[in-house]
C-alpha cells in the first residue's frame, strides 16, 4: 500500500478530508448529544443480544477505524450497500453508477453501547451537511447515510437529526439519508482493518489518525480496554 486506493486509482489528494467541525463546535456537539443519548436510551435493543448498525460516512477506512475502538463493538466490516447490483467491486462502486455507498456494518452489544451512542459518534466524525460529498471525495458512493435495520433505528435516527437541526448544532441542515438496510457486500480483503494494518501510510497519518485520536480524547468512556 502506498496510500493509493487500488481499485479506483484514487491518489492521496483525492482522499483528503477536512475536519468536519472546529474543536469548539465539536465539543459543544458532544455535550449536547450526550444529554440527548441519555434521554433517548429508554428505547434500546434487547440487552445481551448482538445488534447491527450500518453507516455510510465517506471513506470507509475512516469509519471503520473510528468504531473499531469503541467498547461493545464486536466487529466492523467495510463494504458496499444501498445499490442496484449484486456483488459490486470497488472499481464499480467508485464509478458512482451502481448506487452503492461505502459503508461499514457494525455488530455491537446494545447493553454496552446503545444505538444512540453509535449515532453520536457517527455525527461527530464526519460532515453530515455536505450532499454526496466528504471533502474532495464526491459522488453518491460517499453520501452520508444511515441504513436502518428496523423501525426503532429509523425513528431514533429521525429524532436525533430533527433535534440536531433544531438546535443548529451544525451551520447547515443535515442531509444524511435514511435508507432501509439492504444486502451488505463486504469490500475486498485489502480494505478490511486498513488503518490497523497500514497506519503508517501518509493518508492514514494525515486523515484517519486525527479522527481516531479525536475520538480517543472526547469519547474516553467508550473506548475498549487496551
Amino acid at each position: 500500500m502506498t496510500g493509493v486506493r487500488n481499485g479506483g486509482g484514487y491518489g492521496l489528494v483525492a482522499r483528503w478530508h477536512p475536519a468536519s467541525l472546529v474543536v469548539s463546535a465539536f465539543l459543544a456537539f458532544v455535550g449536547f448529544c450526550g444529554g440527548f443519548a441519555m434521554e433517548a436510551s429508554a428505547a434500546e435493543e434487547v440487552p445481551g443480544h448482538p445488534a447491527k448498525a450500518t453507516f455510510g460516512g465517506g471513506c470507509f477506512w475512516c469509519t471503520e477505524a473510528v468504531y473499531a475502538q469503541i467498547k461493545g463493538v464486536q466487529s466492523v466490516t467495510s463494504g458496499y450497500t444501498g445499490g442496484r447490483i449484486a456483488n459490486p467491486n470497488y472499481k464499480q462502486v467508485c464509478s458512482g453508477l451502481t448506487g452503492h455507498a461505502e459503508a461499514v456494518e457494525i455488530e455491537y452489544d446494545p447493553a454496552v453501547v446503545p444505538f444512540e451512542k453509535l449515532l453520536e459518534i457517527f455525527f461527530a466524525t464526519h460532515d453530515p451537511t455536505t450532499l454526496n460529498r466528504q471533502g474532495a471525495d464526491v459522488g453518491t458512493q460517499y453520501r452520508s447515510a444511515i441504513f436502518y435495520h428496523d423501525d426503532k433505528q429509523k425513528e431514533t435516527a429521525e429524532r436525533v437529526i430533527a433535534t440536531l437541526d433544531a438546535a443548529k448544532v451544525f451551520p447547515s441542515p443535515i442531509v444524511t439519508t435514511l435508507e432501509k438496510a439492504k444486502v451488505f457486500y463486504p469490500a475486498e480483503d485489502y480494505h478490511q482493518d486498513y488503518f490497523a494494518i497500514n497506519g503508517y501510510q501518509p493518508y492514514c497519518q494525515a486523515v484517519i489518525a486525527p479522527k481516531v485520536e479525536k475520538v480517543r480524547k472526547v469519547f474516553k468512556e467508550l473506548l475498549k480496554d487496551k
